[in-house]
């Protein structure tokens, strides 16, 4: 008898809320069919960061790292922008396109790396060091942005760095991890790191890595700096350890394009776990592997299939950013794309 009422409840009804999320919906032909419906309805266009689930990743219309997807949002010529990521980056999207409505399936989707400095804290900081120019990686909230002189993203930040004038003090936030890596290639001295972390990248871990890599000696290394293990990868190529030229340290988007350009069998992928469906997408003869399996952001994969069905059927949740915020911020984005080689965001 239960079995027969569910069948008969509609794919909304069965949606369910929870403390980790929207559920009760699967990623079935029949809502595939509805959540491409109801976005023609609604004149939107859905974007999924690569960190998605693989079932979110294969309805979007768009999927990539946050900040090529929120410059695909800005020319979409859909009204409505479904932003299947974290909070931050559906900001982003609403900074590029203020005109535009702006939806995350669930606004509870929250980031580590970009609650790890507040507007207030950046304040106080750029206080202690009067005149210091402010590079913020763009897994920052709108209201860190607008605080920013120049953004950057995992791919340029060393161009960025390496553009302001060499007696200038830089304050470089909030990723630690890849703070040091852009240390490390430019030689800075007067670079002052803000000690976040994205938790799940700072748990993939140089233990880890080795380990990885002294067991599977031909394969080559893809790692995102804002790993921990960033460093041990650099340390295995300077030390001999393992060929230099299979050490990659890459952006999500620059994975993609390595996937398609390797030249080994077997990748091992030092990412959130979500990557690794996109690769095998791209190089699907090539055997991509986490170095840590474990590596997965409950906050993105809070975007599920109920979620995303109830985003479309509710029209929520809006994405809003004040008009002052945004206009500061996006003139922070901006300055980075004015650099060249805007590259991906996370």
């Amino acid at each position: 008898m239960a079995a027969a009422v569910g069948a008969m409840m509609t794919l909304t009804e069965r949606i369910t809320d929870g403390p980790s999320g929207y559920s009760g919906v699967e990623a079935t032909p029949e809502w595939a069919a509805e959540i491409k419906r109801l976005a023609r309805e609604r004149n939107a266009t859905i974007l999924a960061h690569n960190y998605q689930l693989p079932e979110i990743q294969d309805i979007a219309d768009h999927v990539g790292d946050s900040l090529a997807l929120s410059r695909i949002a800005a020319e979409a010529p859909e009204d409505t922008i479904v932003f299947c990521g974290v909070h931050f980056m559906a900001e982003t999207a609403k900074i590029l396109s203020p005109e535009k409505t702006v939806l995350i399936p669930d606004q509870r989707a929250g980031c580590s790396l970009a609650d790890s400095i507040t507007a207030e804290e950046l304040r106080d900081w750029k206080a202690e060091h009067p005149g210091a120019l402010v590079v913020s990686y763009v897994n920052t909230t709108a209201a860190v942005k607008a605080l920013t002189d120049i953004c950057c993203t995992s791919s340029n930040a060393v161009d960025v760095v390496a553009s302001i004038d060499p007696d200038r003090e830089v304050l470089f936030l909030p990723d630690q991890f890849l703070g040091a890596h852009v240390k490390r290639i430019t030689g800075r001295e007067n670079m002052h790191i803000w000690m976040g972390e994205c938790h799940v990248h700072a748990g993939i871990n140089g233990d880890e890595l080795n380990e990885q890599a002294r067991t599977h000696p031909d394969a080559e290394l893809f790692v995102h700096p804002e790993c921990g293990c960033a460093t041990s990868a650099l340390y295995l190529a300077g030390a001999g350890e393992f060929p230099a030229d299979r050490v990659h340290i890459l952006s999500t988007g620059g994975m993609i394009d390595a996937a398609k350009a390797a030249k080994s069998n077997q990748v091992l992928v030092a990412t959130e776990v979500g990557m690794l469906h996109q690769l095998r997408k791209a190089a699907p003869g090539i055997d991509f592997q986490p170095v840590n399996d474990r590596a997965s952001c409950q906050y993105m994969k809070m975007i599920t299939p109920a979620a995303l069905l109830r985003c479309l059927v509710e029209n929520r949740d809006e994405v809003h950013v004040d008009a002052e915020t945004a206009a500061l911020a996006r003139n922070s984005v901006q300055r980075m794309i004015q650099i060249g080689n805007p590259g991906g965001g996370e």
